[in-house]
């Protein structure tokens, strides 16, 4: 009696296999795919590395060398939006997917972003090291890029199983971390088709508010039951408020030529520029409104859609 059973479960087993098997494969695949689409704003660009202040030899822009990441004091807001969309994208892929082997198929996906992410980094800083200057603030200077785009890979890592998951809450709030980054990416879009010099001033109103309309959409998926959730509203509002915040005010002391190497005063006038624009004077107070109302709006228009469906299936 026992024969059947087992040889049922011997068969079983081969069928578990292969189908883990091409889980892993597929989603190693989109893994890849999504780190390449994350590169693109900057891949169909030039790819060119952008001009170093500590170049050891005088170079043109269009003499530079290709490089897969803007290793630059003043990109650095760039990679990491280069980076965690590939990241984002991916985790994005697995959570519309659905399959059967879901935790296997999100470590496959961030591996597969990693694989294409580490090669662009190890390709870029290689470039970056046989060009620049030998001397100690070269030096400080290499490694703090590593450092910045180290952490960006995390946050990479981070964005895929926050999309990944099953949890409308999870998802949520990797929008709301996503949506100052995503609208960084998108204008590298529009730059890298157009150039710098004719990017239509449409462009940066659109950036302006796409990431409270973006936020306020998630929200307004998310909803408000249970009641707990909206701790997860206070916290993307909050993230709403403080990364853009936190985007110009690391642009603007990294690209200050006259703070340079002056550690010290760089840190004392990120605070300052931090400080004034989380203040009222910032402009974020329309953006985290509008977010609200999105979420608010959208929360109301499904309460009506759920009613409604209910009455239609009580008749």
């Amino acid at each position: 009696m026992s024969h059947p059973e087992q040889t049922e479960e011997q068969v079983r087993a081969p069928k578990a296999a292969a189908s883990s098997g091409r889980t892993a494969a597929w989603a190693s695949l989109l893994g890849l795919l999504a780190g390449v689409l994350g590169l693109a704003p900057w891949l169909i660009s030039g790819a060119k590395l952008p001009l170093q202040n500590m170049w050891e030899s005088e170079a043109r822009p269009e003499h530079m060398p290709l490089a897969l990441l803007p290793l630059s004091q003043y990109e650095l807001t760039t990679i990491v939006a280069l980076v965690t969309v590939g990241g984002a994208a991916a985790g994005l892929a697995v959570r519309l997917w659905s399959p059967e082997h879901r935790r296997l198929a999100t470590w496959c996906a961030v591996g597969g972003v990693l694989v294409v992410q580490i090669v662009a980094a190890v390709q870029s800083f290689t470039v970056l090291n046989q060009g620049l200057a030998s001397g100690q603030m070269a030096s400080i200077y290499f490694f703090g890029l590593l450092a910045g785009v180290i952490l960006s890979l995390a946050a990479s890592v981070e964005a895929v199983l926050l999309f990944a998951s099953t949890s409308r809450v999870a998802t949520t709030l990797g929008v709301g971390l996503m949506a100052i980054p995503f609208t960084s990416w998108v204008v590298e879009w529009v730059v890298g088709l157009v150039g710098y010099i004719n990017v239509p001033p449409v462009v940066s109103t659109m950036a302006h508010w796409l990431p409270a309309i973006l936020v306020g959409l998630a929200l307004a998926w998310c909803g408000l039951r249970p009641r707990w959730r909206a701790v997860v509203w206070l916290v993307n509002l909050a993230l709403l408020w403080f990364v853009p915040a936190l985007f110009i005010s690391v642009n603007y002391v990294l690209g200050s030529r006259v703070l340079a190497g002056d550690l010290e005063e760089m840190l004392l006038m990120s605070r300052q520029i931090l400080t004034a624009t989380l203040g009222p004077q910032g402009g974020a107070a329309p953006l985290v409104l509008l977010a609200l109302v999105f979420g608010v709006v959208g929360v109301g228009v499904r309460e009506v859609a759920s009613r409604q469906r209910r009455q239609s299936a009580l008749r």
